[in-house]
């Protein structure tokens, strides 16, 4: 059998296989209330019933100026955990894993009325300048964030992802780009990484579950003007004594700016590779990994641990039966033998 379709246990979680649905977020809360809706049960059902291990809900905002843009999920409420609840319930009848992504949008932000950051530093003409932070506005967004993880725990979910990624909150006190506060949130690697620091230790007060946070490790700005690879090294070991269990590695989003450079199927694995060298946790890989000989090929090759399929689970929903046929995997079994009769 396949690595990539074979089950595994790790980061304390027990995968029918290595294929990771990662948070893509839908805007399809039209009643601007942060639930979630008959969509969200049908696309996330769709991608369980099609064997996807571990699926893990978009971007849901801890507060309600914390999404990015009002037609996003949240869990600042009970009304949207027992949502949650019903489709974490659902999703574990239909036999996969269920994650969710925390998060909060700081400066890009795009519909709050009072956004906050790290710095007042605009994202692009098309947002507005952010308020820097208090200490006490520092408080009440981490204490959100504890928040909405004991909603998600009694949910039922199997694990809890902190985005700390793609230019939002987290990685905009992160990045040098974004933070120039001058107080203990400021300045030094060690002074940036405090926030988020403080939300992990607080999350391990009370949950001993999959903690996992997804990192962009690079703002693609010049070499001066960002954290270097070796300092995000350093975080991601700062990150696994602190009691993270699995980095989730992309790149970019803190600059409104396109990369200039080439983007092809797996693009952004040397970054997951070179911080898989500075940590024993697992790692994951995103990026256009939608071919399943690549995937196999970086797991055979222990370049990381899991895949994460975005775009090629929204093309298609039954993505693992196909990628069982391309790899000759004889032992992957569908859903049921209905979907049986769709195998190429």
């Amino acid at each position: 059998m396949s690595l990539l379709l074979s089950p595994v246990n790790l980061a304390k979680l027990s995968l029918n296989n290595r294929v990771v649905m990662p948070p893509m977020c839908m805007y399809e809360v039209h009643e601007k209330d942060g639930e979630i809706t008959p969509f969200h049960v049908a696309h996330y059902g769709a991608r369980a019933i099609g064997k996807v291990g571990l699926i893990i809900i978009e971007a849901t905002a801890v507060t309600p100026d914390g999404r990015l843009t009002d037609q996003d999920l949240g869990l600042w409420n009970d009304t949207q955990a027992q949502k949650l609840q019903e489709l974490v319930d659902s999703l574990h009848f239909l036999g996969s894993k269920v994650g969710i992504q925390l998060n909060h949008g700081g400066r890009k932000a795009k519909d709050a009325i009072y956004p906050l950051a790290p710095s007042a530093i605009t994202f692009s003409a098309a947002y507005q300048t952010p308020h820097e932070m208090t200490l006490d506005e520092i408080r009440q967004v981490q204490q959100a964030f504890i928040e909405a993880t004991k909603r998600a725990v009694t949910a039922g979910v199997d694990m809890i992802e902190l985005h700390g990624a793609h230019g939002y909150l987290i990685n905009q006190f992160l990045s040098p780009q974004t933070n120039q506060r001058t107080d203990e949130y400021g300045g030094s690697l060690e002074n940036r990484y405090r926030f988020v620091k403080e939300i992990i230790a607080e999350i391990r007060q009370f949950y001993q579950g999959s903690l996992w946070i997804r990192l962009s490790l690079t703002d693609y700005a010049p070499d001066d003007e960002q954290n270097s690879l070796e300092e995000w090294q350093v975080i991601g070991r700062w990150l696994e004594a602190d009691g993270i269990d699995c980095l989730d590695i992309s790149t970019g989003g803190v600059l409104d700016r396109t990369p200039n450079i080439p983007v092809y199927p797996g693009y952004q694995v040397p970054y997951a590779v070179a911080l898989k060298q500075a940590v024993t946790v697992p790692v994951v890989a995103v990026g256009l990994l939608d071919n399943p000989g690549l995937c196999e090929s970086l797991l055979q090759t222990g370049q990381v641990d899991l895949v994460a399929i975005g775009r090629g689970l929204i093309r298609n929903a039954n993505w693992l039966a196909d990628a069982a046929t391309d790899l000759h995997d004889q032992e992957f079994e569908v859903f049921n033998g209905s979907y049986a009769r769709g195998k190429k």
